[in-house]
Formats: structure tokens, C-alpha cells, sequence
């Protein structure tokens, strides 16, 4: 009988353990402001020199970075289109 009950018992631990990990591998449902906020949070320092060696070994991709961060923020090239504004004005009034 105890054979029967240790046999049972482990069937029940690995059935236990099979729909444990089943529910722990489901992904989570997160917004894109949670998702954000979870970057942010969980920057290390490992993850900061890794970002820094990146930099220095591909400028253009930290470039390529920062003008998407810009772009989501809307204020790509910006003061470059007030600029060329203010210098078409000046050009004007000094035309007149």
C-alpha cells in the first residue's frame, strides 16, 4: 500500500510541476507604458557599459538611436528647420 501512495505522490509532484512551469511560461500582458517603465527601472550597470562600449565602438548606431528617440519625441532636426525659417525671412527683408 505504501508503494501505491509514493507512487501517487510522485505522480502528483510531477503533474504539479508540469502545470506550474506551464503557467509560469505564459507571457504577461503589458502595455507599452509598463513595458517603458520596466526598462527604465531595470537599467544596471552591467547594462549601462555595455550601452557605453557599444557607443564608442558604433557611433552611428548611438547616432541612429538618439534621432529615434528624437523622432518619437517629434523634435528631429527642429532647430534646423527654424533656422533655414529665419534665415528665408532675413533674406527677404533684406531684399525689400
Amino acid at each position: 500500500m505504501s508503494d501505491i501512495l509514493g507512487l501517487l505522490f510522485l505522480v502528483l509532484l510531477i503533474v504539479g510541476a508540469f502545470i506550474g512551469l506551464k503557467i509560469l511560461s505564459r507571457p504577461q500582458k503589458r502595455t507599452e507604458a509598463d513595458f517603458e517603465r520596466g526598462v527604465a527601472e531595470s537599467t544596471s550597470r552591467l547594462g549601462a557599459g555595455m550601452n557605453a562600449l557599444q557607443e564608442a565602438l558604433d557611433p552611428a548606431a548611438a547616432r541612429a538611436r538618439e534621432v529615434q528617440t528624437q523622432l518619437k519625441e517629434g523634435r528631429y532636426a527642429k532647430k534646423k528647420r527654424e533656422g533655414k525659417a529665419n534665415g528665408e525671412d532675413l533674406n527677404e527683408a533684406n531684399e525689400n
